[in-house]
């Protein structure tokens, strides 16, 4: 769709003798009107329950399921990475960023915890079968490892799930393959640790209560009512011992990630778009919104050539498409 967008903002643009954008100035023009189309989802969807509540609309191909499609194509699940370095304690994990889990996140939809952990360790020989977990203290039919239990496990700074598939003695286990490491177990040193997997929700806790509540008799957090407290970009689960690998599962909305309309260059110094540059990003937003996406960044384009003109016309475009939509 990118390059769809390109074309259309450039035809528009030299049809009237606006101007030119370079490929520079059009992904961050492009990044910009789909952070802003991102953000409008959530007062749309807002607007869209109210009406729903007003009985101003039905249940049924109505707008309000299209925005619930459109905002949780960007949630994701994900295990929060343990604050190794944390001076003051073992039980906080960071928050999601590019540099933990991949994503930024745009807002936190809820704390998941593995309540029941059977057994943390390292694994210490490799199998002839990558996908047998093999750790000699393991004592993994003492501690009631079972089939359907969750390992989670740490490979390349990433944490990653597999399930238990059959427990092959005290030592040893078969697993399934990793969505990301297809064969997990074929090196030694790998720290993991099993869950049973059953999940609770973490009731978040501001920080000038979470004192309070862990002082409390009948309140105080427990496994199976567990609670957080977020401060910057740390999380901080409670009871204490919720401090192990993949343990907090954390579902969140992220951000889109940056549009970039990628090129090779001509011998006539006029770029071609090439989709199979490593670092080449499509819009990450439905098709039907690329004409408010040419609007937005027409304005911009505008704005930046200073052609009050192309402004304008974006802006006439973006509120008739704004009113049909209403």
């Amino acid at each position: 769709m990118i390059n769809s967008v390109r074309a259309t903002v450039l035809s528009i643009l030299n049809k009237n003798n606006y101007g030119y954008i370079s490929p520079s100035d059009f992904n961050l023009f492009a990044k910009q009107a789909q952070l802003d189309i991102f953000i409008g989802y959530f007062p749309r969807y807002n607007y869209q329950i109210n009406k729903e509540n007003s009985r101003l609309q039905g249940t049924g191909y109505s707008d309000i399921k299209k925005v619930m499609e459109d905002i949780e194509f960007f949630s994701i699940s994900d295990a929060l990475v343990l604050n190794a370095n944390s001076p003051l304690a073992s039980n906080s994990y960071f928050m999601p960023s590019t540099s933990t889990t991949g994503s930024e996140y745009y807002t936190i939809g809820k704390m998941l915890i593995y309540s029941t952990n059977k057994v943390n360790g390292i694994s210490t020989a490799i199998d002839v079968s990558d996908l047998v977990l093999i750790d000699s203290l393991g004592a993994f039919t003492a501690n009631g490892v079972a089939a359907g239990d969750i390992i989670a496990f740490i490979r390349g700074g990433i944490t990653q799930y597999v399930t238990v598939v059959t427990v092959n003695s005290s030592i040893a286990i078969t697993t399934t393959q990793s969505n990301i490491t297809a064969t997990p177990w074929d090196s030694v040193g790998i720290s993991y640790s099993i869950y049973s997997p059953s999940l609770q929700e973490a009731e978040k806790v501001s920080l000038n209560k979470i004192t309070i509540l862990n002082n409390s008799l009948i309140a105080k957090p427990t496994l199976t009512y567990p609670a957080y407290a977020e401060e910057e970009f740390i999380m901080t689960p409670y009871p204490a011992t919720i401090n192990h690998i993949g343990q907090v599962l954390c579902q969140y909305i992220r951000y889109p990630k940056d549009p970039k309309w990628t090129f090779i260059t001509l011998v006539n110094g006029e770029p071609a778009f090439d989709q199979s540059q490593p670092d080449y990003q499509d819009f990450e937003l439905p098709l039907e919104e690329e004409p408010t996406l040419v609007n937005k960044i027409l304005q911009l384009a505008g704005m930046s050539i200073r052609e009050i003109a192309a402004v304008q016309f974006g802006q006439a475009q973006e509120q008739a498409n704004a009113q049909q939509q209403q």
